[in-house]
């Protein structure tokens, strides 16, 4: 099911299942928990395009969340095994757009949407500035993929 919902250039970033402590006092998947999923999504997306942990920590970089939209289109419940798919829309000199697709594993519905817009910075200044060559190529052949 998953080779089905991932779409053309994504890539499965996360996958899981929903616990009952996840759920709100209306038996679904609390809000907080969707995010959650997403940021970890993001974090490997990250890491394959070569913009790991020790990366950021050796250059002195970071990966700043600017904008983030997120739709529900299904409630997710206790016991749902699910997956997330990451896909590169756009990628220029200092940030990227990505969208995400949370996926029930078992009925093949879409449960979610995430569209984020990060920027690369630099740690110290705070302020944006631009991948490194290597980085930029592998974005631009990521999106080339797609």
């Amino acid at each position: 099911m998953i080779e089905e919902t991932a779409g053309a250039g994504a890539t499965v970033t996360y996958r899981g299942v929903v616990y009952p402590w996840h759920c709100d006092h209306m038996g679904h998947m609390n809000v907080m928990w969707y995010m959650g999923r997403f940021d970890e999504a993001t974090w490997v997306f990250f890491a394959e395009n070569g913009l790991t942990a020790a990366y950021l920590r050796e250059s002195g970089r970071g990966m700043a969340a600017v904008e983030q939209n997120l739709r529900y289109h299904k409630e997710l419940h206790a016991g749902d095994v699910i997956h997330v798919t990451t896909r590169l829309l756009e990628a220029t000199a200092r940030k990227i757009r990505v969208e995400q697709r949370m996926v029930d594993d078992i009925s093949g519905d879409l449960a979610a949407t995430c569209e984020l817009v990060a920027v690369h910075t630099d740690t110290q200044t705070r302020q944006a500035v631009e991948f490194e060559a290597a980085i930029a190529q592998g974005l631009a052949e990521n999106l080339a993929a797609n």
